[in-house]
């Protein structure tokens, strides 16, 4: 609870925004220390209720709050100070967006009567995040008015509800604009804050949601699905863990194979396939269904792509979204894929699953038996041991590019892990920080797979010193470069494309990590791998696996070439 008396009016929406978002729920906050933030910054250290998380890179900040908020699945606040602080916050506020993450960015602002004088550190904040966000408000500069915490309690109680989709929207982030008058600090100005502090009794909320009910798949849908005989289940980006058991039941009862992407987090059961991009490249009678059904948004395979486009196809998805990319779809339904669960029909044939289990088994032998023969550590054959090594219970974090695809590529179907990719906006932006958020709120080990770059691009998120216990082991697959664009038309340039898209940064791994605190290990073979994958469980840990990135576009060549 917060203190009954205020010193001043800062002071008292300080404490009152802290106490009223803990109400709804907020057990993590995130901070970039700037002035202009001071009595939020006090209020949240002050709330015993609260972990707070000190970084001093706004964009880390916002992306650690972003896998605080995966990995917990509550509202998760990340506050910084004026000026160009807050635009740091937009790519995290991007990907909040396109993946549906209830993000609550708190960005400290100069009074009215500041702004647009040439005061410093000012800029326009006002609708900074423009459409990425689900509501913005810039909110009144506090004042010792008998109605300010009814307003302020209302304001925050509408931020959270809106930003964790709970007033019939979807989640997603939202922006509150805080205008700060000095003083900063909680000084005494005398006549103090005169009037009550208080929320509702018992910790209420002050405003709370009523639950929109489900109305589950439309008729007209479920018709659909039970006419069709033989149908592919292709699980995407998006579903909860009720959508996943969902789809995955229904998948049992009709005998439908289920394509999984791996962060869909559907890639296991007996229904699951992996290495399906063979079957599916080539138009084929054998693997042509009457239906695909699309659960959540896919994009991470083109084959995959291709072959929703080319068949009779129907997305559901309950986040609202338009997941719709070959632009074929003849339904999209805006609810949620567990309602599959009780979608009745009559069962496909038992060849049907069969042969695709057959087919995908072959291929997915035939590709451990490429990587298998292969002296040195591979990028897929990394991404597969990962897969396979990491303990029941490893929340997996898997970066954008190169890595995501490989996992894709060479992962059996397994239970006992959940994984994690930012594939809302599919940047490498943030990414050590959102594993180290994710790892920070998973009770369990966490790891994470990445590349050079996207370790490069984020090696601020490596800088963790607020004691909080955390079992972060980062794999890294160090190719001195950009690996995907040699398996891209853009290889053809020759003489321009090592500087323009193969970009060899040359740096230190080892130096770079363990200067920021983090051990490192180089590893050599599979064996070593999964050793390290074992290793303890406390800490932040560096595994580093060099390859080479014209050794890697050849393997990734063979193994496009394999067909049933």
């Amino acid at each position: 609870m917060p203190p009954e008396r205020a010193n001043n009016a800062g002071h008292a929406f300080a404490l009152v925004l802290v106490d009223e978002l803990v109400r709804h729920g907020v057990r993590e906050a995130v901070l970039a220390p700037g002035s202009r933030s001071t009595p939020i910054a006090l209020a949240l250290a002050g709330d015993e209720r609260v972990r707070l998380h000190v970084r001093i890179d706004e964009r880390s900040a916002a992306f650690l709050a972003l896998g605080l908020t995966k990995a917990s699945g509550q509202v998760v606040p990340v506050l910084c100070t004026s000026g160009t602080a807050a635009a740091h916050f937009l790519a995290a506020a991007l990907e909040a967006d396109q993946s549906h993450v209830p993000l609550l960015l708190l960005t400290a602002d100069r009074p009215p009567e500041l702004r647009g004088t040439g005061a410093n550190q000012t800029i326009d904040q006002v609708g900074l995040y423009g459409g990425a966000v689900r509501w913005s408000a810039d909110v009144g500069v506090p004042e010792s008015r008998p109605d300010a915490v009814r307003y302020w309690r209302s304001i925050v109680s509408r931020a959270a509800l809106t930003a964790s989709g709970q007033l019939g929207g979807t989640p997603g982030p939202v922006h509150l604009n805080l205008p700060l008058r000095e003083p900063l600090t909680p000084t005494d100005d005398g006549a103090g804050f005169p009037h009550p502090l208080d929320g509702r009794p018992e910790g209420r909320p002050w405003t709370d949601a009523a639950p929109v009910p489900d109305g589950g798949l439309p008729i007209d849908v479920r018709d659909v699905i039970v006419a069709a005989r033989r149908g592919v289940i292709v699980a995407g980006d998006g579903l909860s863990g009720a959508d996943v058991n969902g789809v995955l039941d229904f998948a049992a009862a009709r005998g439908w194979p289920v394509i999984a992407e791996p962060h869909s987090n559907a890639r296991r059961g007996p229904n699951a396939l992996s290495a399906t991009d063979a079957l599916i490249r080539e138009p084929s009678d054998v693997f042509a269904p009457d239906l695909v059904v699309v659960a959540g948004r896919i994009g991470l395979s083109r084959a995959l792509l291709a072959y929703v486009g080319r068949n009779r196809n129907l997305v559901i998805d309950g986040l609202g979204r338009w997941p719709d990319p070959t632009r074929t779809a003849s339904y999209l339904v805006a609810a949620p894929p567990a309602g599959l669960r009780d979608v009745r029909g009559e069962p496909a044939g038992d060849e049907w699953l069969s042969g695709w289990q057959r087919a995908a088994t072959a291929v997915a032998g035939a590709i451990d038996a490429i990587l298998d023969s292969e002296p040195a550590l591979t990028e897929p054959l990394v991404a597969r041991e990962v897969a396979a090594s990491a303990p029941d219970g490893t929340a997996l974090v898997v970066a954008s590019s190169m890595p995501i695809r490989d996992l894709d590529l060479t992962m059996r179907p397994r239970d006992g892990i959940h994984i994690y990719a930012n594939r809302g906006v599919s940047g490498i932006d943030g990414f050590v920080s959102t594993a180290a958020g994710i790892a920070l709120a998973h009770k369990g080990k966490t790891i994470a797979l990445a590349g050079d770059l996207s370790l490069l691009h984020d090696v601020n998120g490596l800088l963790i010193r607020d004691g909080y216990p955390i079992d972060l082991t980062l794999v890294v697959v160090n190719n001195d470069g950009g690996g995907i664009f040699s398996l891209l038309p853009q290889a053809d340039a020759s003489g321009t494309f090592e500087r323009l898209f193969g970009t060899p940064h040359g740096v230190d791994l080892a130096g770079a990590v363990t200067a920021y605190g983090a051990t490192h290990r180089l590893v050599q073979d599979a064996a070593e791998l999964r050793t390290a994958l074992a290793g303890p469980g406390s800490g932040l840990r560096v595994v580093e696996v060099r390859t080479d990135r014209a050794a890697n576009a050849e393997l990734h060549r063979r193994l496009a070439a394999l067909s049933v």
